[in-house]
């Protein structure tokens, strides 16, 4: 009898009132939602609770505002004719040749440059003082040309490799060039800032033709910011084209209208690049500055 007894106690402590254990829940429930002093009124319909409850549920709404980001560099890697864009200036187009020199042909025409063209170090002007360019350059042409606010002299006397360099890419392309700037970036350190072959000597749309010896650069393009984004070149469109031993680049119509390029440093070892740059300087408007 005693053991029928402390079942009964045992089985009512285990069975406690499906009310008080539902309200026990649901308090639970309130305090993980955030939710408190929600008690049930007298009289109150069966559901309401639930639908007060849903009424304060999270509702997701998208930001207003677009995220914007930034685009991924488009990277040409093989010959062909590419137009980049298009405004009101024109179209901008790159024509890119691989394997203009061979590689044959480009190992001695580089050892030959490296050693004859009488490299010098440019020392030029910016709004904080003077300084020297990070590579050395070369200038040949019967004109002088200006950029950055210093003046490279006239120099008629072109060596015949150069020479010979320059009539195969007029025969080549159809363009005719008085003019070319050699660059030697000795290695990773060396570099050269954004900015777009425009001085007024060249006139408008100048077309430009790039050819390159030596260690591969990447050769990095772009487009200038619309005048809603006042000067910001976080979003614009870019440009990567690796050039090779041998490589020819010819930018033409409003290139360097509505882009910017650069060589930028790099973080590991390269070895010595020598970049041609063919082009045509009017007299009219040489030793202008910008």
């Amino acid at each position: 009898m005693e053991d029928k007894r402390r079942r009964a106690r045992v089985q009512g402590a285990w069975a406690g009132p499906i009310r008080s254990r539902g309200a026990s829940h649901s308090a639970v429930g309130s305090q993980c939602s955030g939710i408190h002093n929600l008690p049930a009124s007298i009289g109150e319909p069966r559901g309401s609770k639930e639908q007060s409850v849903a009424k304060l549920q999270f509702v997701f709404k998208e930001p207003a505002e677009v995220t914007r980001r930034v685009p991924e560099p488009r990277v040409i890697d093989k010959a062909g004719v590419y137009d980049i864009s298009t405004s009101a200036a024109g179209v901008s187009r790159l024509r890119v040749f691989p394997s203009f020199i061979v590689p044959k042909e480009a190992d001695w025409m580089f050892e030959q440059l490296q050693k004859e063209i009488p490299w010098s170090q440019k020392t030029n002007f910016r709004q904080d003082g003077f300084y020297q360019e990070p590579r050395l350059t070369a200038w040949y042409g019967e004109l002088p040309y200006t950029y950055s606010r210093t003046m490279m002299q006239p120099n008629p006397h072109w060596h015949p490799l150069l020479t010979m360099l320059k009539d195969h890419i007029e025969e080549v392309t159809g363009y005719t060039f008085n003019s070319l700037l050699c660059n030697l970036y000795r290695n990773d350190k060396d570099s050269i800032d954004w900015h777009s072959d425009s001085e007024p000597s060249l006139e408008k749309c100048p077309v430009i033709a790039s050819l390159s010896f030596g260690d591969t650069r990447t050769f990095q393009m772009r487009k200038k910011p619309g005048p809603e984004e006042h000067g910001d070149y976080t979003y614009v469109e870019r440009v990567h084209i690796p050039l090779d031993h041998g490589a020819l680049l010819l930018m033409e119509g409003a290139t360097q209208e509505d882009w910017q390029h650069r060589v930028p440093k790099e973080y590991h070892s390269r070895e010595a690049r020598i970049n041609l740059t063919f082009r045509r300087v009017f007299p009219e408007h040489s030793g202008m500055r910008r």
